[in-house]
Parts: C-alpha cells; structure tokens; sequence
C-alpha cells in the first residue's frame, strides 16, 4: 500500500459519507425503511446481486474452489436451485405478505398466527442474523490486515463505523442505491483479479494445461450427502437448496425489505426474475477466478509458499498485495470494501427495521417523530453489536463462507416452514407453529452437534420438514382455534406468469448442463 492506493481507498470511502447525508431526510420510519416504496426493478435487482456478491464470494468462495482441499467447481453447485426458488416465491409466497403492506415480515405471522409467533421469529432473526454479519466484518478485517499489515482491531472498527454512518443517515436509500454503485466495482475487481491471473499464469492455453483436473468437476450425482466427506452431490444441493433459497429470500427480512420497498407486485415478480438470472453468471465468474488463481499456486512457489496452510481465505488478498501494482491494489482493497459495506448496511437497516416493528412498534402506536428516532437508534444499536460480536467469530469452519451457511441452515428451514404453514396450512394455531419452529431449530442443532455425517445442506429441508410436521400434531392434539388467514385474505391469488415460469425453468436447465459440460471446455 502506498500513498496512490490511500488515496482511492479515502475518496471511496468518503463518497459513501456523502451518499449517507444525501438520503438522509426522510420523511418518517417508513420512508427511512422501504424508501417510499419507490424503487424499480432495476436498483433492486442490483442491491440483491451486490448483497450477495459480498466479501464472503469475492475471498472465500474463490479459496474454496481453487485452493482447499476438497473444493473446485463443484461450488457451482449452490446456485442449481435458485431459479426454482425464485418461481416459487413469485408464484406463492411473496405476493400475499406484499399485499399485507408490512414492513417487518414477521408481522405478516402475527396476522395469522400470535404476537408471539412474529416476536419469537424476529429476534431468531435478530440473533442470527447480527451473528452471521459478524463474520463478515471479520472476513473484511482478515483481508485489509493481511494486506495493510494493520491490526484486526483496526479494520473492524474502522469498516463498521463507515459503514454505520451512511447506513444510519440514509436508510433504505442510501443502502439500495450504494449497492449499486459497489456491485459494479465489485464485478469490475473480479475481472481485474481475472485479467492479472491469467497474465502471471502466461495465458489460457498454459491454464488448461496446468489447471487440476480434480477440481474441474462441478456436478456429482452419486453423492447423497448422508456420509462424511461426500458433500455437494446433485441431490443434496438441489433439494436443500431449494429450502435454503426460498426461506432466504422469501422470508429472510435483509432480502424481503428489498422486495417490500418496490412500487408495485409487477416489480417485486421482475426483481426475483432478474436474481434467479443474474446469480449463476456471478457465480461462474468468481469460480473461476479462484480456479485460476489456485493454479497459479500450483505453478508458483513463491505464491504457494506466501499463504498458510491452515488460511486458504488469503489468497485472493495475497493475490493482490503481492501481484497488482499500486493503485490497482487500491480499487481492489475498494472493491473489497464495497461487498464488505454492502453486507453490513443491509444487515444493519433490516436489523433496525424488525426490532423497531416488532419489539417496539408492533402495535403501530409510535407518533412518527418518534418512530423515526426509535429507527435510527436501532440501527445505531445493531450496528455496534455486529462490530463488537465481529471480534469473536471466525473460526468456525475451514473458510469463512461455510461459516456463515451452516449459521443459516440450522434457522431457514424451521423459518420457512413457519410461514408456509401461515399462507397454506389453516391447521396449524399459534402454539402448533411456535412449538414446531423450536423443534426444528433443536433438530438441526442435534444434526450439527452429533450427525456430522449428515452434509449441512440438507438442514434447510429436515428442519422445515420436522418444524411443518411438528406444527400440524401439536395443533391437532393440543386443540385451540387457528386464526382465519392465508392468500386470499390480502386480495391476492395463485397466478402463474407461464413466460417468466418457462423462463426460470429453462435457465435451470440450462446452467445443470453448462456445469456437466464446463470441465470438458477447461481441461
């Protein structure tokens, strides 16, 4: 680092204060929340890939694929079922809580179910979620420390009370539109990593050549995932995916926000057709950064001998220090900062926004002024505890990412049960679903303590699975009267968009084939 990168990294950084003070009248809690409901498909669209493309994929999942032992392309794997997920949410899920016209997704459960069953998933939520943005400050710390050669602390004071502050001024705005903006240096740090790989590498012809062949291969449809070591089969990935996605995206309040703030239901249909497109080209492309760069390890020992074994996250930061010239390093460290800020501000404004209306304002009785100001102060909350739990994390699995889906997987599928069971399943009361919700978080606990045999991918469907069937018995053997509620209630029905369907399930197809055929195009 020397004075040139510097200094791209304080115009970054300061640019991102100004977009703070920009947005940062809003005319009350719900403007600050959802932006007025003003937002079209297109910056939606842009915030969600942005949140996804985090410093978690940009370091971790390329270290996976091209470096630990065990990975390789078979990371394409994660993205089989998101474009199913998303025809299911805009088929069946989304359509009905939008209409409900709620601004934390859990108050769409009390409707349904009890105050108590919208409290109980909100601060699952709350506690999850400040837990896994947790490990993304630490992601971010691990990465400028090793290429800064600054202390931990620094960086993870330094990347949450930036972030905090524009978070914090501009709200759903200023987190939307930031997004971005960092989504497109983040897409262009990526090719930048590409293009300077392939360069040290000596061209793609030398790549072929030298690439493992191991790690070429992408899909496995032998591999059940019920054996130790037998991770990423077909099967697994695509069932438990399926739970994963539709929960994250559907019921997940850092996502639903998102499609909450659009101006309308047509918007909210085009934004999930838009992620269900746009995930499986991002993925490929940062896959086979780290597939290329970890053959450059293999070819350079000066590389290969500059990372520990035991921290194959480094790489890419290693890659950088060692490799770009300066300036470069410093739109990269930029780059890093953007998925970094993108993650957190998400995670801070819809912390903000399930605590403020489900702990405090769950009745609707706040005056605005001091809805507001309740809004801000939890997100200033939330924002200092994801800093301070930041120092805490990061050793819990062999890379970051992992870490950060197996938190995940033990909640979504218990999560996503809940609410179907509240759109679907007129059965189930109030203690069935509160009942069913904690057995099924207990029950992947359970998997994750004492099965580690059992490959945590497929948690998303055995804990929606128990949770469903655990919410049906105990509401039919305890009795008590299930609210009336359900897709109708909100003047919406089942429709299918059969071009959008066709769409969604013919790019499924398509990106299952492009993976079987992508290890006979590298080799």
């Amino acid at each position: 680092m020397n004075f040139l990168d510097l200094l791209v990294i304080v115009a970054y950084v300061g640019g991102f204060l100004w977009l703070g003070r920009l947005f940062k009248d809003n005319a009350g809690a719900k403007d600050y929340f959802l932006g007025g409901r003003s937002f079209g498909w297109f910056p939606l669209s842009l915030s969600t890939a942005a949140t996804q493309l985090s410093a978690i994929s940009f370091i971790s999942a390329p270290a996976f694929v091209g470096l630990k032992a065990g990975g390789g392309l078979q990371w394409l794997t994660y993205e089989f079922a998101v474009p199913l997920a998303m025809l299911f949410l805009m088929v069946f899920l989304i359509p009905p809580m939008y209409k409900a016209g709620v601004v934390s997704v859990y108050a769409f459960l009390e409707r349904r179910f009890s105050r108590s069953t919208r409290t109980l998933l909100s601060i699952v939520f709350q506690i999850s979620r400040a837990f896994g943005t947790s490990v993304m400050i630490y992601t971010v710390a691990l990465i400028l420390s090793g290429v800064m050669d600054i202390d931990m602390w620094i960086t993870i004071t330094v990347i949450g009370v930036v972030t905090l502050i524009y978070s914090y001024q501009g709200g759903m705005k200023a987190v939307v539109y930031g997004d971005m903006i960092q989504m497109i240096i983040l897409v262009l740090g990526i090719f930048i990593c590409f293009g300077a790989g392939l360069h040290y590498l000596g061209g793609w012809s030398v790549f072929q050549e030298a690439v493992d062949p191991a790690r070429l291969k992408a899909v496995d449809f032998t591999s059940m995932g019920f054996e130790e070591g037998s991770e990423f089969g077909f099967w697994p990935m695509l069932i438990g995916g399926f739970f994963l996605y539709v929960s994250y995206y559907g019921t997940d309040q850092s996502q639903v926000q998102r499609l909450f703030s659009a101006r309308d239901l047509g918007t909210v249909k085009k934004t999930l057709l838009a992620n269900g497109l746009m995930r499986f080209p991002l993925t490929l492309l940062y896959c086979l950064m780290g597939l290329l760069l970890g053959t450059l390890v293999l070819q350079d020992a000066s590389f290969a001998a500059s990372i520990p074994a035991d921290k194959p996250d480094l790489m890419i930061p290693i890659f950088i220090r060692d490799y770009l010239p300066h300036g470069l390093i410093g739109l990269l460290m930029v780059a890093i900062l953007s998925a970094a800020m993108s993650s957190l501000s998400s995670a801070i404004n819809s912390l903000s926004a399930a605590s403020t209306e489900d702990l405090f304002n769950s009745k609707g009785q706040l005056p605005e002024k001091e809805h507001l100001r309740i809004s801000k102060v939890t997100a200033l909350f939330w924002g200092v505890v994801c800093i301070v739990l930041a120092f805490f994390t990061g050793d819990i699995a062999d890379t970051v990412i992992e870490a950060i889906n197996k938190i995940g997987s033990v909640f979504f599928g218990p999560i996503l049960a809940t609410f179907i069971a509240a759109i679907a399943v007129r059965k189930v009361n109030a203690l069935g679903a509160n009942v069913g919700l904690l057995t099924g978080v207990l029950v992947n606990v359970y998997l994750w303590l004492f099965v580690p045999s059992i490959f945590w991918f497929w948690w998303n469907a055995v804990g929606a699975v128990v949770t469903m069937v655990v919410a049906l018995l105990t509401s039919l053997v305890l009795g008590g009267q299930a609210k009336e509620g359900g897709i109708t209630d909100f003047g919406t029905k089942i429709e299918t968009d059969w071009t959008k369907t066709l769409i969604l399930v013919g790019f499924f197809v398509l990106i299952v084939l492009v993976s079987i055929w992508l290890p006979g195009w590298l080799a």
